[in-house]
């Protein structure tokens, strides 16, 4: 049985130590065959750094490296190219200046190595003396792999000008390597964002950009169809552990929770960190999403908590995801290109792909609401784990009355300043809650008088929920709020009544609960359902 590569993202380590692999040479033959320079956009965690890591050696030309892969009896000629390689996570960037004097010490420890001295004040000239002297002394062009490229910029991406300084910095360094082209042999970039893209490569504008190329979907990550060829042993060693006993077929519970990625809408792909981490521990937990999470998506959706609702089925185009930019930030790319949302489906209306968007697999879903819930409440974790499990008891007994104290409870514990104002706020934590439950709420759902703000299906029971906001003054009298609060929650079963939301449910067989959550002010919250559920 071959040992897992957890947290190795060196080729050479992964065969010699016969750990499994994926073999994704077939991908970098194309690569090496068809052009020279290019850039891929993948979440992190996800290949890119073995991926480089992997040209890297087959521009070593060792080719018994490789026996047994794909490209081992190609026609590829193995001839050996110097190769600089730059890791971008491991550059220190606080400010501008630090990250010019990083990259500045990178160059030199790589060009003493060499034994080539480099005389420049300048990363870019620094970088450029260096691959004419690796030319020169090998007397072959150069391989120049960046890994992480963006991560000077995504460290500072709620500071836009530090963000924007270490840009201009990149832009210089980066741009560079497009006078380089007769020393040069193979270049690729790889990050996690797309964003900056343009204004960061202005001057490297010959980048071939393969991230959505439907012949590059599956460079990354782990194809479904080769989960049982590539785990067999993993998995028949599963069935042997008590708490996985109760799964019928397991392979289709880890689809589940960790397949899902796709950049094309038909090859999918798991997440090669989770994967690896389940086999592991023998047990499913959460493991990409507790690598961390970037801290500028939290900022961004406290900013807008409508974007959060929007996020489920987003369509989006290549364009819009090639225009973004530091100082015109907006959720959904962001959130695409971190992993968060992945391509559901590709349509071509006017031969253009648009892009639908939706959370990859149960992993991210569940995690990635429990994390929005504490960011929007700074609510530590345990609290909010314990408060979702609480609820979903309520909603699967029917048990509202339960649920509406679980709420005040809740909200009660936001500090005052982090209420937000708005209908959308309250939203937003509803839905968290529900997503990071595992229940599947339908939010804006149509009928021919309306949209309900949500409806919950359960296997015995469909939830019709309405929420209402009013403002009211922190020192208001509580005549007053239970006034405004008797106008919210009378508006709210109005609309589901009249508007016939529940309609369609009648003679299901289920039961059917209308509900209106009233909030009032800043964290006071009601709620009218009828006695007995129509």
């Amino acid at each position: 049985m071959k040992n897992l590569p957890i947290g190795i993202q060196t080729f050479r380590d992964i065969i010699v130590g016969d750990y499994i692999y994926e073999d994704k040479t077939k991908y970098i033959y194309a690569l090496l065959a068809t052009g020279k320079y290019y850039f891929l956009s993948r979440p992190r965690r996800f290949g890119k750094s073995l991926l480089l890591d992997t040209v890297a050696e087959a521009f070593g030309g060792d080719r018994e490296l490789f026996k047994g892969l794909w490209i081992y009896d190609s026609d590829y000629d193995w001839s050996k190219h110097p190769v600089i390689r730059l890791d971008m996570s491991n550059i220190p960037n606080d400010t501008a200046a630090i990250l010019k004097e990083s990259l500045l010490d990178e160059i030199n420890a790589q060009s003493e190595r060499e034994g080539i001295a480099i005389n420049s004040k300048q990363p870019a000239s620094a970088l450029k003396r260096m691959i004419e002297s690796l030319h020169k002394k090998y007397g072959q062009r150069v391989v120049v792999l960046i890994d992480e490229y963006d991560k000077p910029m995504l460290d500072h991406i709620a500071d836009p000008k530090r963000a924007d300084a270490n840009r201009k910095v990149l832009g210089g360094f980066y741009g560079i390597l497009k006078s380089m082209d007769p020393y040069l042999r193979f270049t690729m970039i790889t990050g996690v964002s797309k964003f900056s893209k343009t204004s960061v490569f202005s001057q490297l504008n010959n980048l071939t950009d393969i991230s959505m190329e439907r012949a590059y979907a599956g460079v990354c990550g782990i194809p479904a169809e080769n989960l049982d060829k590539l785990f067999s042993a993993h998995i028949k060693e599963l069935h042997d552990e008590d708490g996985l006993r109760q799964f019928e077929n397991i392979e289709i519970e880890i689809l589940k929770w960790y397949n899902g990625y796709s950049w094309d809408g038909e090859t999918k792909l798991l997440n090669p960190f989770s994967l690896l981490s389940f086999f592991r521990r023998k047990e499913f937990s959460v493991y990409w999403y507790a690598t961390g999470t970037p801290r500028f998506l939290l900022d961004l959706i406290r900013k807008n908590p409508e974007s959060y609702l929007r996020i489920r089925d987003t369509r989006i185009t290549e364009e819009m995801l090639d225009s973004v930019e530091i100082e015109k930030i907006t959720i959904e790319p962001l959130l695409f290109q971190t992993g968060y949302l992945t391509v559901k489906n590709v349509q071509r209306p006017d031969g253009i792909p648009v892009y639908t968007l939706d959370m990859p697999n149960y992993e991210v879903r569940r995690a990635f609401n429990l994390y929005i819930l504490s960011a929007l409440s700074e609510i530590p974790d345990v609290q909010t784990w314990q408060m979702r499990t609480d609820v979903g008891d309520a909603l699967r007994t029917g048990d509202l009355t339960e649920m509406l104290d679980i709420l005040r409870g809740f909200f009660a514990s936001i500090p005052y300043n982090l209420h937000e104002g708005k209908e959308s706020y309250y939203h937003s934590m509803f839905y968290a809650l529900l997503s990071g439950l595992g229940f599947s709420a339908d939010l804006e759902v149509s009928t021919a008088k309306g949209r309900s703000d949500a409806i919950l299906e359960l296997d015995d029971r469909v939830y019709i929920f309405e929420f209402k906001y009013r403002s009211c003054p922190k020192n208001a009298s509580a005549a007053r709020k239970r006034k405004l609060f008797d106008e919210a929650l009378d508006e709210g079963m109005a609309q589901i009544e009249d508007r016939g939301y529940g309609d369609k449910y009648q003679g299901s067989g289920k039961i059917v609960h209308k509900a209106v959550f009233a909030f009032v002010g800043r964290g006071e919250i009601d709620m009218r359902s009828p006695q007995e559920p129509a």
